[in-house]
């Protein structure tokens, strides 16, 4: 079957420079795999605010039924079992046997060794393009799952006891109610909002979501976990590992916006798990009023095919009304722990997506006066926001005047800021310990749970919000419902007046935004 074989544009893969190849796969091995179908109609811009029922994007912008029926019978008769076939969100899952897949799918699939966030994990890898047979030559625009490597990296950092960021942040830190009141959010609390949230890996213990919010005083929210691709909540009780992640993300989202309700996606950390954990919330019941994600890579280790699949479904996102927050990421302008040259982070470099850049806060909780606040960056290894100019995604229409610079003509990072200093972070609680937290995850559900309590004043959803908040946007002028940052730099960029690729337009100020928003309720 694979002589004929047509490659699957932008498909290609390297091994990872860590790989130790152990040899082939089990021949017996079953493997997983997600289909992306091409859409039978472009659908129409987001950004343009017209919205969809999920019924609707299906029937209009779904996968057509003949190239469902085609996928799947081709797949079939190869040997392969259909798993889920999904049209509105254009995926059909399959599964079989590794010697079936690799004939199909015309690649082999080895057993590696390699190192991820500091730990060395046995993975199944590819290399070299994906094809497909010749009678699913652009029906099938992306083939996820053939390889297990990480995607993504959480984008938290610790300011545990001990560390430098520990020791300064034992003195200065913030629960999100705090931030809540020193950003001046509106006083609503998320009543008949959802929020969801994204997670590869990790878990939460509610014993210590319910130890948590009774110290904030705070109703325990309602926190639902939701398994995708077989993965669960699976709290591992080291508080450094990705569940600092999971309890982070639902703490702030939850003490800011504590009557939305909390839906915790967790699926496989690969291409795979990562998009099928994206359509899957994004397509719920009751559609979700945010979307908040704190796991993201470097634009340049993706494949094109999975950052063109992922940002098709926050396309869809956006065409249902959700607004999709994401970390900008933890390592400076570089994006990369090693710090070599200049990158952004997907998925928060997608132009469907409100990319959430970090500061460094100083401020009286208890009255919410801002002493001074500037770009998060704690020097070379300990942690910088990220931000920059993406090389994947052309500047959208609404953010062309941000930048007085002719020579930007990709996507700019990020949109908006928050506190994400661990010396100047939150104090959350997980596996049964006390801490203080940072990083840009910390400010994407910051902004989502902002999010609903915006869009229950305004008693709508908000969608894409970035054409929104970028309306009339010049350089170097501050936009309405924002407090500009101008001091600090993230490696090779420098904050300044207006927009800049550290801060985005700068960290919120809620009230003012809300008028911004056009609610009669504004408070």
């Amino acid at each position: 079957m694979s002589k004929d074989n047509v490659p699957v544009p932008g498909s290609s893969r390297d091994l990872p420079e860590s790989a130790h190849v152990l040899g082939p796969v089990a021949r017996d091995e079953i493997v997983e795999v997600t289909l992306v179908l091409r859409r039978r109609a472009a659908l129409p811009d987001p950004a343009t605010g017209a919205r969809l029922t999920r019924e609707r994007l299906e029937a209009a912008y779904g996968a057509a039924p003949a190239d469902v029926a085609l996928v799947t019978d081709t797949l079939t008769r190869a040997g392969l079992t259909v798993l889920d076939v999904h049209p509105g969100t254009r995926r059909v899952r399959v599964s079989g046997p590794a010697t079936a897949v690799e004939a199909v799918f015309a690649t082999r699939l080895s057993q590696a060794r390699v190192e991820h966030a500091g730990a060395v994990r046995e993975v199944r890898l590819r290399t070299g393009e994906v094809t497909v047979p010749p009678q699913l030559d652009g029906v099938v625009t992306a083939v996820l799952g053939l390889d297990t490597r990480p995607q993504a990296r959480p984008r938290f950092r610790t300011g545990v006891v001990g560390s430098p960021a520990g020791a300064r942040a034992a003195g200065t830190s913030y629960t999100p109610v705090d931030l809540a009141r020193i950003y001046r959010m509106p006083p609503t609390d998320g009543s008949g909002q959802t929020i969801a949230l994204i997670e590869l890996g990790g878990g939460y213990r509610p014993a210590d979501l319910t130890h948590y919010f009774a110290g904030l005083g705070i109703a325990l929210p309602r926190v639902t976990a939701v398994g995708v691709d077989g993965a669960t909540n699976a709290p591992t009780g080291d508080p450094t590992s990705a569940d600092g992640e999971v309890v982070l993300d639902i703490e702030v989202a939850g003490a800011v916006a504590p009557a939305a309700a909390l839906l915790v996606y967790f699926a496989p950390n690969t291409d795979a798990g990562f998009l099928d954990a994206i359509s899957t919330a994004a397509h719920a019941t009751p559609t979700p009023t945010a979307l908040s994600i704190s796991w993201g890579q470097s634009e340049d280790q993706w494949t094109a095919q999975a950052r063109a699949a992922m940002d098709d479904a926050f396309a869809d996102a956006a065409a249902l009304g959700i607004t999709v927050t994401a970390a900008a990421g933890d390592n400076g302008s570089a994006d990369d722990p090693a710090g070599t040259g200049v990158h952004v982070d997907f998925p928060a470099s997608s132009p469907h997506v409100l990319g959430c850049g970090g500061t460094s806060l100083l401020a009286d909780p208890a009255t919410g006066v801002v002493t001074s606040e500037k770009v998060w960056d704690d020097g070379p290894g300990r942690g910088a926001t990220g931000g920059g100019i993406s090389d994947a995604f052309a500047q959208p229409g609404w953010q062309a005047g941000a930048s007085a610079a002719p020579s930007v003509h990709g996507r700019g990072v990020p949109d908006v800021a928050g506190d994400a200093d661990p010396a100047t972070g939150y104090r959350i609680y997980l596996d049964g310990t006390s801490a203080v937290y940072g990083g840009t995850s910390a400010v994407a559900p910051l902004w989502a749970a902002l999010v609903c309590r915006l869009a229950q004043s305004v008693g709508q959803p908000l969608g894409l919000l970035a054409p929104r908040l970028y309306a009339g946007v010049r350089p170097g002028t501050v936009q309405p419902g924002f407090r500009d940052i101008t001091s600090g730099s993230n490696g090779a960029y420098r904050a300044g007046p207006g927009w800049d690729p550290c801060t985005g337009l700068g960290v919120p100020e809620g009230t003012a935004l809300l008028g911004v928003l056009g609610s009669a309720g504004a408070a």
